[in-house]
């Protein structure tokens, strides 16, 4: 079925973006006409890409062939829709949060220009029809996002762009090379679930150990961007430099597209079943675990609260690869559940770090001392988000981790198979070490000068309410 629907919420942004980024400035009469055609447009925009999820599965649209037989493709399928559908929340939290932080800011046309070109470039990503359509806007949704962390423009941020860039290009040409050797073994490029791999092609050419390469170099190169060990360095020096609403849409949603990538390639085209029990699912496996330790020690030793955050991302994204990697039912639908709930979450935690540094200037976690009660609502709702990220009921992310746990168990993976569920206990107990002191001081202790906290209030109303959102979704 051709549906020309599925390309509104994908070029539509990124027209509105370069519109945006090419109008001088006085077309604008003030800054508050900037943000009434920046909301307008957020709105239409997330209203298209709901349209296009709650549409059909099995919608297709083919935009053109790039080399003889292979087509650029869109089609809608449930994963694309589940990635689409979080991508549609997490945007509008911290696009309207921005509306007050970005205030203090500079360039904030062309800041809301590059975050609507990234939301576009995100929906061509979650509806691509086939490994070669997602590659591209893979690599498209590097160059789009990357504005975002060079927003600043101090050295700092230039460097951090340019390790971002640098990193994900290596990682993704890492997997480029795999979809060369793909495109000869494969059936089709396209997503078929449970893999096109041709196996007796393979086996005959006597390439089965080219082809495990081939595999691990896929989940090496995709998962640079979900950060994980050995290229994950880019993270924690990218994410604290952006302004606070893009860290948590690239915290949140644009570390996912390397998770996306992941299943596409493993789950939908070479298979689960080529790689269980060899040493490629041995290595996955190790790699995810070391991530997910070493993330929630660096966050747990952190000084900076961004930067605290960043670590965090590391370490969580390494849940969702370990779910992957036990490759089983079980542990992907924890997987999956923790990708909505980690982005929810963490999103939610990037907000509640740029309303305090808006609201009072301050980076260090110690700084906090006190103002919980100065701004219950927004320390409240940090407190429950915190608690989903560490996994206590009733909040959501004790779900996910419970799936994790048990099809760590049910994977049949010998030894690595209990290692799972203790690195997960370890990096809660971490969790709870470096979220919950921020609560407890902020609540419970009082400063060595009381006046100097008779100046703070809840933050605006427009900041408040992404988060209290997040919040309450946490716990839903």
């Amino acid at each position: 079925e051709m549906n020309i629907m599925i390309l509104l919420p994908i070029v539509l942004p990124v027209i509105v973006g370069f519109v945006l980024l090419f109008l001088p400035e006085r077309v604008f009469k003030s800054r508050q006409s900037l943000l009434n055609v920046t909301g307008v447009s957020f709105i239409v925009c997330a209203l298209l890409a709901l349209y296009v999820i709650s549409g059909a599965a099995g919608d297709r649209l083919v935009l053109f062939d790039l080399v003889g037989s292979i087509p650029v493709y869109f089609a809608i399928d449930s994963l694309g829709r589940l990635f689409a559908g979080i991508v549609v929340l997490i945007f509008l939290m911290a696009g309207f949060f921005s509306f007050v932080y970005m205030a203090h800011e500079k360039n904030e046309k062309r800041y809301y220009s590059f975050y609507l070109i990234t939301f576009g470039v995100l929906m061509g990503l979650d509806f691509s029809g086939n490994l070669v359509t997602m590659y591209l806007f893979y690599e498209f949704m590097t160059l789009a996002s990357m504005p975002l962390v060079l927003h600043s423009g101090t050295r700092e941020a230039v460097m951090a762009g340019l390790k971002y860039m640098f990193y994900s290009f290596c990682g993704a040409y890492m997997a480029l090379f795999g979809i060369y050797f793909l495109n000869q073994y494969a059936d089709t490029l396209d997503f078929v679930a449970g893999g096109s791999l041709n196996m007796e092609a393979v086996v005959q050419s006597g390439n089965t150990q080219l082809m495990l390469i081939v595999a691990f170099l896929a989940i090496v190169g995709f998962g640079v961007k979900a950060g994980c060990f050995p290229l994950h360095a880019w993270l924690p020096t990218a994410h604290p430099v952006a302004p606070a609403p893009a860290s948590a849409f690239l915290s949140g949603i644009i570390v996912k597209g390397g998770v996306l990538a992941i299943i596409r390639v493993i789950y939908y085209c070479i298979g689960a079943d080529f790689i269980r029990g060899t040493w490629v699912q041995t290595v996955w496996i190790i790699l995810a675990v070391i991530t997910l330790l070493m993330g929630s020690s660096l966050a747990f030793k952190e000084k900076i609260m961004k930067k605290r955050f960043a670590y965090s991302t590391v370490s969580n994204l390494s849940y969702i690869l370990l779910g992957l990697s036990m490759l089983n039912a079980t542990a992907f639908v924890g997987s999956l559940l923790h990708v909505i709930f980690h982005a929810i979450i963490k999103s939610a935690l990037f907000l509640f770090a740029g309303a305090l540094i808006f609201s009072t200037g301050r980076t260090k976690v110690k700084d906090f001392v006190g103002l919980g009660k100065k701004m219950p609502v927004l320390f409240a709702s940090y407190t429950i988000v915190s608690l989903g990220l560490i996994g206590i009921p009733p909040t959501s992310g004790v779900i996910s981790k419970w799936y994790l746990a048990v099809g760590s168990l049910e994977s049949g993976a010998g030894a690595l198979s209990w290692i799972g569920p203790v690195a997960l206990l370890v990096s809660a107990l971490l969790t709870a070490g470096y979220l919950l002191p921020i609560s407890i001081r902020g609540f419970l202790e009082a400063p060595a000068d009381a006046s100097s906290l008779e100046k703070y209030k809840e933050p605006p109303l427009l900041m408040l309410a992404p988060i209290v959102i997040l919040a309450v979704l946490t716990l839903l």
